[in-house]
């Protein structure tokens, strides 16, 4: 049975950030995927808790950012906001 390189606690991870402000754990030796970019983490990675500890203090809104600002905008009256899904 294959391990999971994401369980890994020996080894060094990235936090990934997308277009919608969401995050995630990855590591060093996977290539990043398109539309992620390295949001945390050294050259050569960080410890695998040190990201989550970061992920965890950065990420406080799950919500994605497309629906954070339609919410937003529905807040200050613009009734024409909507989600592109």
């Amino acid at each position: 049975m294959a391990n999971n390189p994401f369980d890994d606690d020996q080894g060094r991870f990235f936090a990934l950030v997308n277009h919608e402000e969401q995050y995630s754990l990855w590591p060093t030796f996977k290539p990043v995927p398109g539309g992620w970019a390295i949001a945390h983490g050294a050259p050569d990675g960080v410890p695998r808790a040190e990201v989550l500890e970061w992920i965890e203090r950065t990420w406080t809104d799950l919500r994605p950012k497309s629906l954070r600002d339609v919410i937003a905008r529905r807040e200050t009256g613009d009734v024409t906001a909507s989600v592109n899904v």
